[in-house]
């Protein structure tokens, strides 16, 4: 793969599993040294460092953001991938469910990248990819917590992009549909027939099963790279055709 991230300093919360884990092996590949932040970091990619981070803890974001900086001297690119799921119409969850959602989903972005944006802006390359979910932009059923969380995320991506333009910070943001992730695994595992749930979800997806969190990470990295240098403000859709497309069954 070409290292057409040579040089530059990556951080990926919650990428100690899923898409999270998959970024970060995608951007090391590519040349980055990447910084994993996490609740509970497993052992980064090679040549990266893994830092315990809360991304809803201010003071924990800000310690883990100086310390990559100090470490590498720099800061370019920002995955704000941390995030948690919910279920239910909007009686299926109390009002602390609903500022907790919110406090990981939307405002963990907020507290990563504001105390990211003193080294973004001395970037040369500077860019920040925001994981949000296919949920934003169509309607699906028991998830209304979930889906206006991610619909914020969208909406606060475009805002970003449009605030940090003039700096050189691109800001773009990731859909995806149901991933094959640990998160969604352990959602089956708690249904009474896993199995037919399973094939419901795929079933759902145009191209028939989940998408890998690979394809997700391969987004993600272009988003992030700096051969994407003309699109800020996108929102792109990684979801089988789940957000545009009508297939008859």
């Amino acid at each position: 793969m070409d290292k057409e991230m040579e040089g530059l300093v990556a951080i990926v919360t919650g990428g100690s599993s899923g898409i999270g884990a998959a970024t970060a092996a995608r951007l090391t590949e590519m040349g980055a040294r990447v910084v994993v932040l996490d609740l509970a970091p497993s052992p980064p990619p090679v040549g990266g460092l893994a830092l315990v981070c809360d991304v809803a803890d201010d003071a924990s974001v800000r310690a883990a953001v100086g310390q990559t900086a100090a470490r590498y001297g720099r800061l370019d690119i920002v995955v704000n991938n941390a995030g948690i799921g919910a279920q239910g119409t909007i009686e299926g969850n109390d009002e602390d469910e609903w500022h907790r959602v919110f406090d990981i989903n939307v405002l963990g972005i907020v507290r990563v990248t504001r105390a990211a944006l003193p080294h973004l802006r001395a970037s040369p390359s500077a860019a920040v990819v925001n994981t949000c979910s296919v949920a934003a932009t169509t309607g699906l059923p028991n998830r209304a917590l979930y889906s206006s969380s991610k619909g914020a995320v969208l909406s606060l991506t475009l805002s970003m992009a449009a605030d940090h333009l003039a700096e050189g910070i691109r800001v773009n943001c990731v859909n995806p549909g149901t991933a094959d992730t640990p998160w969604v695994q352990r959602l089956l595992e708690k249904a009474p027939d896993p199995d037919a749930e399973r094939a419901a979800l795929e079933a759902r997806q145009p191209h028939g099963r989940l998408v890998q969190p690979e394809e997700v990470a391969a987004a993600i990295a272009y988003l992030a790279s700096p051969v994407a240098g003309s699109t800020t403000g996108c929102a792109l859709a990684v979801d089988g055709g789940l957000q545009a497309l009508r297939i008859p069954r």
